[in-house]
This record gives structure tokens, C-alpha cells and sequence, in this order.
């Protein structure tokens, strides 16, 4: 990427909206502006996990002064996330259809670990790189409004990552709901956090890193006060959360919290935030923690700048580990996936030599790893492989994939065969309706589970709808293909587009 581009990064976190807008010089990225929005999310989701309307509009609000601040940024410049609030909110679609509309770029959610990955990007990118005779291994703790995240890693690689449903605003508004900071309070609120994070105890152990570095959040807010109070800047100690506890306590209450260091938005939340770092500080055995200055945000901007490369890569071996996992045939798939592409490119040119920057180049790439993993499912169901195979996408794990992003596929999936009602909230968009068409025509005509004809079909694409033509001598050398052809016509019958068969 030139030197001099501009780049953005959203984050979209239970308790803050935070915009990190960076420029390119020589593979850094040097910070020019950064907006804080403390929204508080985290404390408007209702007790059926639905966000309420003032939390919504709260979000809508910050999202228009980001959204004018963006104007002009290209699309390949900027990229949004959201964390743990949206990953739970039942409503977050209804939210997230609004707000891509005031921001004017995508909001991907992301999910727990692919969080964490990003965090532990955003703070090695910030620390200064070591060579090989130094490979620090480090521990990284992120504590926010609703979620903990936990990273081991050496250099820019992270080798264990997990996301634990715990965090600052979660935890202050169930065990300090009245702003009172109480002996009775922080042994609840600690227990309870070891409680959830006891599945840390195996995998983050003493020896497994050298050093332990605190990003964002909490951890960044408490080394603030430390340093004001006369301790060692950038390092939080055992020592010093037992004097931030007994200020607390002394004070009684965040409306009575005088204390230097620390922003008023940060008093309401600072009970459980502190609650949860002392319990990681015990269990995990943490003398002392650095506070690391990269974050999320920083992480997001890093693969922004390294996108083509690096998060390409790591996509490609995610969707191969689950083929692999899941015993796909790899031959099936070449030629569902080479099929698929052709049929595409005839109704998507631009997507022929686009590589990944074009639109139409990123709808071919996603198709291509929908039709690898169009079969995952046939290791639970020969029947319902597609309904299997959706459910998986939309609940495993996948680095560098957002939730949506794996919706998306799992759509694919889910559509590959059968009725078409069921993707009835999906076929407004017509990248996916052409990407569902090119799958599900490739499904046909490698039933047999033989390479198909490239010439056998061309496709056209006009309006909302499509017209299929045969190649005159097709149908009767492949009358079940040509059966299943006519199928299909009926299928898209039954929605808002239409499909023509000639020649067959």
C-alpha cells in the first residue's frame, strides 16, 4: 500500500465507540486522528438480549459523527467491527441494518477469538519487534465492557486465543448495579469472575510466557490512575490494584470517587473492571502487567494495510482446515468450485482477472470457498448435508472470518439445493442471488461427480432475472442434468426472480 494512504478503523465495544484513523509511511501506520464515543452498549441489553431503543439510538448517534468524519474514505480504506454487545444481541440486525447506513461502510461482528487475534495484532504491531536470539513470549490480556479476551503469542504470531463472557460493564452492572463499592461487593464480583475464567488456569499458565502486556479498556484506565498516584508509568502491579481497591472502597461509591487519572466515564464501570483484573491477576499468577498502547483498532488497521496478504492467507487455511475436518472430497469441490466460477464470471465479467480488489473479484473468492465447503455437512446428514452444513459455518470458529462473513456462506450452503423460501431475507441482494445461481447450477451439473462441460451453459443476467440456454446437443446427451435444469426453473419460480430455459 502507497505511502501517505489513509486508513480507518472502527470499533464498535460494549462500553466505548472508538475511530482510529492512521496514514501509511513505509509499512507503519502513524496515528492522525482518534474519536472516543463512550456509548454503553454493554449496559442496554434487556433481559431477553435485545438492545433497547435508547441504546440504539445512542449507537446510531456516534456512528453519524463517525460517519461524517469518514466521508471520502474508500471502502477498501476502512473497516468496522463489532464485539461482544452485537455478538449477543438478538436484535442486532435490526441495529446493524441502520447503522452500515449512517456510517457509509460495512460493520462486521466478529467473533470471541477472531477478537482476540485482532487485539494481539494491535499490540505486537505496537511493541518493538524482536529478533530471534529475543523471541518474547507474551501474554496479552484485554479486558472489556462485556468480554476478557486472552492471547499467547511470540513476535506477530498468536498461538492460543480464547474470548471469556466477562468484562467491566457486565460485571459492574450485576454486582455494583448501585455505583456502591463494598467489602461484600468485590469478593462477589471476584469470585464470580475466577468462576468464568477457571478454563484459563490450563492453558495460560506461569511458564508458557515471559511477559504480560494489558491492552485498552480497563487495564489502560488503571495504569492511568497508577501513574498519577506516583507508581512506575505503564506497568500495573498486585500492589497497586490493592490501593485502587481501598480508594474505592474508601470512597464508597462512583458518585464520591475522587481520583486522579481517572475520566468520569470510566467511574461507573471501574468497580468490575477492577473486580475482574485482580481475579486474572490470581489465577494466572501475574506479578505485574505492562500497559501495551495497541488495541483492537490497531489490529484491524494492521490487516487493513496487510489485507491482501496476510488475512487472504489465513482465510484460505481456515476454509481448507474445516474441508479438512470435515472430510470433504476434494475433487467434488474442484469441480463444483471450478463450475460454480465459470457459470459466475458469465454473469459477473468483472470478476474475471479482478483479483480481490473489485467487488466482483471478493463475490468469486467467497463462492469459490462455499463451494469447497459445499459438502461439509455429509459427514452428519447424505440429506440434509446443506441444512448441516450452514449450522456449522454460523457456530465454529474461524480465524479471520466475521460472523456475518460466515452467514454469508452458510447461505450459500444452505441454498445450494431445495426450496428456496428458506433464503427469502437474502435474495434482495443480487451479488448473493448470482453467487446462489452459479452454485446451485454447478451442484447440477456435477451430480454425476464428473468434470462438467464449460460449454454446456450460457447464462445472462437482465433486471431480476436470468435466461439459461443449452447448447443444442446437451440435453439429450445429459438428460438427468437437463431434468434437473428444469427443476430448477421452477424452484426460482416460487420468487421475486425469474429464470429462463431455452434449448433444453
Amino acid at each position: 500500500m502507497q505511502n501517505g494512504t489513509r486508513l480507518a478503523a472502527v470499533d464498535l465495544g460494549s462500553n466505548s465507540f472508538r475511530l482510529e484513523i492512521g496514514q501509511v509511511d513505509h509499512g507503519q501506520i502513524h496515528r492522525t486522528e482518534y474519536l472516543k464515543e463512550t456509548v454503553r452498549q454493554g449496559n442496554g441489553l434487556d433481559s431477553a438480549r435485545n438492545l433497547t431503543p435508547e441504546a440504539m439510538q445512542r449507537g446510531w448517534d456516534a456512528l453519524a459523527r463517525f460517519g461524517e468524519r469518514l466521508a471520502g474514505f474508500k471502502r477498501s480504506q476502512v473497516r468496522a467491527v463489532a464485539t461482544q454487545t452485537l455478538r449477543e444481541a438478538r436484535n442486532r440486525e435490526e441495529f446493524l441494518l441502520r447503522a452500515r447506513t449512517i456510517l457509509g461502510f460495512g460493520i462486521d461482528v466478529i467473533p470471541g477469538r477472531e477478537e482476540a487475534r485482532l487485539i494481539y495484532q494491535g499490540v505486537a504491531h505496537t511493541l518493538p519487534h524482536t529478533d530471534a536470539s529475543n523471541r518474547e513470549r507474551r501474554l496479552v490480556i484485554d479486558i472489556g465492557g462485556r468480554s476478557t479476551e486472552m492471547i499467547l503469542g511470540c513476535a506477530l504470531q498468536a498461538d492460543v486465543v480464547e474470548s471469556y463472557r466477562v468484562g467491566s460493564v457486565a460485571w459492574s452492572m450485576k454486582h455494583f448495579s448501585d455505583g456502591q463499592f463494598t467489602p461484600a461487593a468485590f469478593r462477589a464480583a471476584e469470585i464470580a469472575a475466577k468462576a468464568v475464567l477457571d478454563d484459563a488456569l490450563a492453558s495460560y499458565t506461569p511458564d508458557r510466557w515471559d511477559v504480560a502486556y494489558g491492552a485498552s479498556g480497563t487495564i489502560g484506565a488503571v495504569g492511568d490512575v497508577l501513574a498519577a498516584a506516583g507508581h512506575a508509568p505503564g506497568l500495573v502491579t498486585r500492589d497497586g490494584l490493592d490501593w485502587l481497591q481501598e480508594r474505592l472502597l474508601k470512597a464508597g461509591s462512583a458518585d464520591k470517587l475522587r481520583i486522579e487519572g481517572m475520566r468520569e466515564d470510566r467511574k461507573p464501570v471501574i468497580g468490575g473492571g477492577l473486580s475482574v483484573l485482580l481475579a486474572v491477576f490470581d489465577l494466572l499468577g501475574i506479578r505485574e502487567m505492562k500497559v501495551a498502547q495497541g488495541a483492537l483498532r490497531h489490529g484491524v488497521l494492521y490487516e487493513l494495510l496487510e489485507r491482501d496478504d496476510s488475512v487472504a492467507d489465513l482465510r484460505v487455511a481456515t476454509v481448507a482446515r474445516l474441508a479438512a475436518r470435515f472430510v470433504v472430497d476434494a475433487a467434488q469441490a474442484r469441480r463444483v468450485g471450478e463450475t460454480a466460477a465459470g457459470l459466475f464470471v458469465q454473469l459477473e465479467p468483472g470478476a474475471r482477472g479482478g483479483g480481490t480488489t473489485s467487488h466482483a473479484g471478493r463475490a468469486l473468492r467467497k463462492l469459490g470457498w462455499a463451494a469447497q465447503l459445499h459438502e461439509m455437512g455429509t459427514q452428519i446428514s447424505h440429506s440434509d448435508y446443506h441444512k448441516h452444513g450452514a449450522y456449522i459455518l454460523d457456530n465454529c470458529d474461524a480465524p479471520g472470518f466475521a460472523l456475518n462473513e460466515m452467514h454469508a456462506l452458510g447461505q450459500l450452503l444452505l441454498g445450494q439445493r431445495g426450496k428456496l423460501r428458506k433464503l427469502e431475507g437474502s435474495l434482495d441482494d443480487e451479488t448473493f442471488v448470482r453467487q446462489l445461481l452459479a452454485l446451485r447450477l454447478a451442484v447440477i451439473l456435477c451430480h454425476a461427480r464428473r468434470d462438467a462441460d464449460p460449454k454446456a451453459l450460457r447464462l445472462e443476467a437482465h433486471g431480476r432475472g436470468f435466461t439459461i440456454t443449452c447448447r443444442a446437443d446437451w440435453a439429450e446427451a445429459y438428460p438427468q442434468s437437463a431434468h434437473l435444469l428444469r427443476e430448477e426453473v421452477l424452484a426460482w419460480q416460487k420468487t421475486d426472480w425469474q429464470v429462463a430455459l431455452n434449448g433444453c
